[in-house]
This record gives structure tokens, sequence and C-alpha cells, in this order.
């Protein structure tokens, strides 16, 4: 699989709904995990919300997004990032090395519970970034 580039935006509560009307737009196939899914609410409310939703289209566009956990700050207008992503480590590592120059870390770039390597950062810009290296899901995990 190619290194991705494409938008990753984040609601307060109504991704599914969000992602939902994206695809009755854009059409294509429409992946929703929740909190619950991977065992990561940190409060019972937040489970059935979703901690990572991914609309593929026929034509090749691809939207990210998931909701914002109560502990995480939600700014509507600054709800979204910029995401990496792809099978490729080293080309992955290196641009993440290289957007970490003046960048406020996060997230470090680690294992994460769904299999992946993944990292998040702010950009000395002002830009967030996602990261996720592709590699074996974690056991029990779900499948996207």
């Amino acid at each position: 699989m190619p290194t991705t580039l494409n938008p990753y935006i984040s609601f307060k509560d109504n991704a599914r709904e969000a992602m939902t009307f994206y695809q009755s737009v854009l059409g294509g196939k429409l992946d929703i995990s929740t909190f619950d899914d991977f065992h990561a609410a940190q409060d019972p409310s937040e489970g059935p919300l979703v901690m990572h939703s991914q609309l593929n289209t026929p034509n090749g566009l691809t939207l990210m997004a998931a909701d914002t956990p109560a502990r995480m700050e939600f700014t509507p207008g600054t709800n979204f990032s910029i995401s990496l992503s792809g099978e490729d480590e080293s080309e992955l590592r290196g641009y993440w090395d290289k957007l970490t120059d003046g960048a406020t870390v996060t997230m470090p770039l680690e294992k994460a519970m769904w299999g992946d390597t993944f990292g998040m950062l702010v950009d000395k810009f002002g830009v967030a970034w996602l990261v996720n290296i592709a590699g074996q899901p974690a056991e029990g995990a779900p499948q996207a």
C-alpha cells in the first residue's frame, strides 16, 4: 500500500452522523470503530463514540474522522489534522522525524493498541499531523 495523505476531522459526539452523511454524498465504503471496540473508553459514556472511521470512495478519495473525548480539547474550526499512513516504515518515520523539528509531540510515534505504530504532533506552524505505520493487528483488536 502506498503512503497516503488525507484529512482527518474531529467531531464532538456526532462523527458517526457526519461520516454517514459524507458517505451519502461521496459514496464508498464506511468503516467505523468505537472506543468500546478497542476497550479504550476512559469514561463509560464515551464507549459508543467513534474512535476511528474511514470512508474510502471508488474514485480514490479517503476521509477519516473521530469523536473527541471529553478529556481532549475541541475547538470548532481547528478540528482537523493531516494524516500520513501506509506500510513503508522508513518513509513514514522519515516524514515524522522531519515534522518534529520545532513541533509539539502530543503522542509519541510508538506501537498502538490496534497493532500499528502511531503518533501525533502539532508542527511549528500549528498544523496537527497524524502518522500511522501499518502493522500487525493486536490480538483481540477488531478488524476494519
